[in-house]
C-alpha cells in the first residue's frame, strides 16, 4: 500500500484543503501517515503570509526530503503560488501544485511517479473566476468543522501578499456548502465555522444571484443537527442594521465576532489601505451589542506598522481599551516582500515593536479576564471537546458560544455533548472552571 503524509502551515483554509486532499488520497487506497513517519509521498500545504512563513515552508519541504530521500515531495499552496521561481529552483521539491489546482493532486502525483519529471502546476490565479470545488466528509477536529465557503480577496491591504497568492474573490456554490454541511451533521458534527480568505465577500461575485453571507447562514440554520454556527473572521463593513437584525433571529449563531481591526488609529488604517475608521468600527460593535447579550469581540492588531509614531500607538491602545475585546491576537509588523508597506519609509525599529507588542499582550490578558468576569452570571452553552488531566484530576474541556474555554469536572458528560453551565470563579491557566446547571 502506498502512503502519504501531510504538513499544513498557515490558516484554517489551508487546513480545510489539507483535509480534502487527504480524503482524495484515502479514497485511492493510500495510507495516511504522520509527517514524522516515513511515507512514499509528502504533501506540504505551504503559507506565504509573512517572510517567516516562506522560510517555514522551505524548512518543512527540506525536512521531508531529508526524512525520506526517495519519496515524492509535493509543495502545494500559497508559497509556491507567490514564489514560483524559487520553488522551481529548489531541488528538494518534485511537484509544485498551486492554488486552484489542489483538487487534481492525486493525478499529478501519479503522473510524476510514472515519469519522474519535475512538474509545475500553476494557473494565473489573478485572472481566474473559478472556485475550485473540494469537499470533506470528516475533519481533523473531532467536534467542530471548518467549512470553506470562498477563496480570494479584493481588498489589497498594503501589508498583505494574500491577494496575489489566492487571487480575486471566488465564492462556492451555496448548494455545495449545504450538501457538505448536511453530510457532516449526519456524521455528528454540531458546530460549523465558516472560513475563507475574506468571507464577508461571499456571494459578491455571483452573476445570477444576489445571495450573500447572511442568506447562506439562514439556509445553514435549517440543517437538522447543526446547533452552532460561528464566523471565522468578518470585515466591519458587513455589520449593518439589516444584517444584524437577520442574524439575531438565527438561534444557532454564536455571539462571538472576530472583527478584523489591525489598528485603532485612523492615520495608520489609511496607510494600511483598510476601508474603515475607528469610529466606523466602534459603531459596528455597538450595533452588535444592542442585539446580542454581551457578545465576545475578538480581533487582530498589528504593532509597529511603517510610520507608526508613539502617539499613533497610544491612539490604538486607547481604542482597544474602549472596545474592550474578549481576546486579541497581537502581531509585530513584518515587511513582506512584494507589498507596498515593505517599501514605505519610516520602518519602525524592532525593539520598539517588541515593546509595543508586550504592552498590548498585557492589555489583552487583562481584557480577557474582564470579559470572563463580565459573563460570570451568564448561562454558558459549552460544546464538550476532550477530557484532560489537571492537577485536580480529569476535567472535561470545551468552548462556550462566546468562545470562552471552560473546564467541567463530571463523569456524566462526553465529547460532543452540549451542556449548560456557569462559571464557579476558579481559573486554570487554560480555562475557567464551570459547574453544570440543569
Amino acid at each position: 500500500m502506498k502512503s502519504v503524509a501531510f504538513c499544513t502551515l498557515g490558516c484554517k483554509v489551508n487546513q480545510y484543503e489539507t483535509d480534502a486532499m487527504e480524503e482524495i488520497f484515502q479514497k485511492a487506497g493510500y495510507e495516511v501517515k504522520g509527517f514524522h513517519e516515513n511515507a512514499d509521498v509528502y504533501v506540504i500545504n505551504t503559507c506565504t503570509v509573512t517572510n517567516m512563513a516562506d522560510r517555514k515552508s522551505r524548512q518543512m519541504l527540506h525536512r521531508a526530503r531529508k526524512q525520506n530521500p526517495n519519496s515524492v515531495i509535493v509543495a502545494a499552496g500559497c508559497y509556491v503560488q507567490a514564489s514560483a521561481e524559487a520553488a522551481e529552483a529548489d531541488e528538494a521539491i518534485d511537484l509544485i501544485v498551486g492554488n486552484n489546482c489542489k483538487g487534481q493532486i492525486l493525478s499529478m502525483v501519479e503522473e510524476f511517479i510514472a515519469h519522474r519529471d519535475k512538474t509545475v502546476n500553476l494557473i494565473d490565479i489573478n485572472h481566474t473566476s473559478d472556485y475550485e470545488t473540494m469537499g470533506i466528509t470528516k475533519v481533523s477536529e473531532h467536534t467542530r468543522a471548518y467549512i470553506k465557503i470562498q477563496d480570494g480577496c479584493n481588498q489589497f491591504c498594503s501589508y498583505c501578499i494574500i491577494p496575489f497568492a489566492r487571487g480575486r474573490v471566488r465564492s462556492r456554490k451555496m448548494e455545495d456548502i449545504l450538501k457538505e454541511v448536511s453530510a457532516l451533521a449526519d456524521s455528528g458534527y454540531k458546530e460549523i465555522v465558516l472560513t475563507g480568505i475574506h468571507i464577508s465577500s461571499y456571494g459578491t461575485d455571483f452573476k445570477d444571484s444576489q445571495a450573500g453571507l447572511i442568506d447562506l447562514v439562514e439556509n445553514l440554520s435549517e440543517i437538522t443537527g447543526i446547533e452552532r454556527i460561528r464566523f471565522g473572521s468578518l470585515e466591519p463593513g458587513i455589520i449593518t442594521e439589516e444584517f444584524v437584525k437577520r442574524l439575531v433571529k438565527i438561534k444557532q449563531i454564536c455571539p462571538h465576532f472576530h472583527l478584523s481591526l489591525q489598528s485603532g488609529c485612523e492615520a495608520t488604517l489609511k496607510r494600511m489601505n483598510r476601508h474603515y475608521t475607528p469610529e466606523d468600527y466602534k459603531a459596528r460593535c455597538e450595533l452588535l451589542g444592542r442585539y446580542f447579550d454581551r457578545p465576545a469581540f475578538t480581533t487582530d492588531v498589528i504593532v509597529g506598522f511603517p510610520g507608526e509614531t508613539e502617539e499613533e500607538f497610544q491612539d490604538t491602545k486607547s481604542f482597544l481599551e474602549d472596545i474592550h475585546f474578549a481576546e486579541m491576537h497581537i502581531f509585530k509588523y513584518s515587511p513582506r516582500k512584494g507589498t507596498k508597506a515593505a517599501q514605505m519609509p519610516e520602518q519602525v525599529d524592532e525593539r520598539i515593536k517588541t515593546q509595543r507588542s508586550a504592552v498590548l499582550l498585557e492589555l489583552g490578558k487583562k481584557m480577557a479576564e474582564d470579559y470572563r468576569r463580565d459573563c460570570g452570571d451568564k448561562v454558558l452553552k459549552v460544546l464538550i471537546e476532550e477530557e484532560i488531566q489537571s492537577e485536580n484530576g480529569p476535567v472535561w474541556t470545551g468552548h462556550s458560544q462566546e468562545y470562552i474555554k471552560c473546564g467541567i469536572k463530571s463523569d456524566k458528560i462526553k465529547s460532543n455533548d452540549i451542556i449548560n453551565c456557569r462559571m464557579t470563579g476558579g481559573n486554570h491557566e487554560d480555562f475557567v472552571f464551570c459547574e453544570i446547571i440543569d
